[in-house]
């Protein structure tokens, strides 16, 4: 298929991928801004910053599992991260041009979220303490930024691939990525700001224009993801049906999809 033939048959995904992304864009930076601004009356409540980071991971926890369950995220697949839609590229689900045009737009669609938030908050997001939600490495340095982004991402991917195919655990899928994601936020933050996503890292750069460490969110995650499907694919017995994270659903699939066989071995 050519990029101007998936673009046309495919643009309603293309574009719920970017939607997608500019959503938790949103999300990210609104509750940083209620959770680390220092003239919000949450974080004069909440002076612990460890407990603030368990409220910020378990906002986006459940951010992340709206949308994936979400109509729009259960049509697209609800990937809106680059390193994961390379890391079934790679699987061989997904087309080449399709890959691409989820790529673009997960990247634009990360810019357009910043954007529109700023455009409503305004200053608040450029403050110190909220800095667009920009991921930038920790105390530890670039080394142990870069070691962390690519531990969790290999762990995130490895948990979807080993949940995803499994026939009882498969609609449950975006629970375990929520519950991940809220983990990270927890305690990897402090780290590297916990991205494990290129284009959510982007976004938050381009806003805050800070793009020296932007290379570590490019790089760590997508080797992450990518580590972890050649791991799946020579260690587990399973294989991999397709690349949509909650596949239980009656709208169509874009992918080279094989659900329909774990789906059968579900029912009986």
């Amino acid at each position: 298929m050519t990029s101007e033939t998936a673009l046309r048959r495919h643009w309603p995904e293309y574009l719920i991928e970017a939607c997608l992304l500019g959503a938790f864009m949103v999300s990210a930076l609104g509750f940083t801004v209620l959770l680390e601004h220092p003239a919000s009356p949450v974080r004069g409540a909440l002076p612990h910053a460890g407990l603030r980071r368990a409220l910020m991971g378990l906002a986006m926890g459940g951010s992340a599992i709206a949308l994936v369950y979400s109509p729009w995220g259960q049509r697209s697949g609800a990937h809106f991260n680059p390193a994961l839609t390379l890391a079934f590229f790679r699987l061989g689900k997904i087309e080449p041009a399709d890959a691409l045009g989820y790529v673009a737009a997960q990247f634009a669609g990360g810019v357009v979220g910043v954007l529109a938030i700023a455009g409503v908050l305004g200053s608040l997001v450029a403050a110190p303490t909220v800095n667009y939600a920009a991921t930038l490495p920790g105390a530890p340095g670039p080394a142990a930024a870069f070691a962390a982004e690519l531990a969790i991402s290999f762990a995130t991917m490895l948990t979807v691939l080993t949940v995803s195919n499994h026939p009882r655990l498969a609609p449950h899928t975006p629970l375990f990525v929520g519950a991940l994601v809220a983990t990270w936020i927890s305690f990897e933050a402090p780290l590297s700001g916990m991205s494990m996503n290129p284009a959510r890292s982007f976004g938050s750069a381009a806003g805050a224009g800070l793009f020296d460490s932007l290379w570590i969110y490019f790089a760590a995650p997508a080797l992450g993801m990518l580590l972890a499907a050649e791991t799946f694919v020579r260690v587990s017995p399973r294989k991999v049906h397709c690349a949509k994270l909650h596949h239980a659903n009656a709208t169509r699939c874009i992918f080279r999809c094989g659900y329909h066989e774990l789906a059968a071995t579900r029912e009986t």
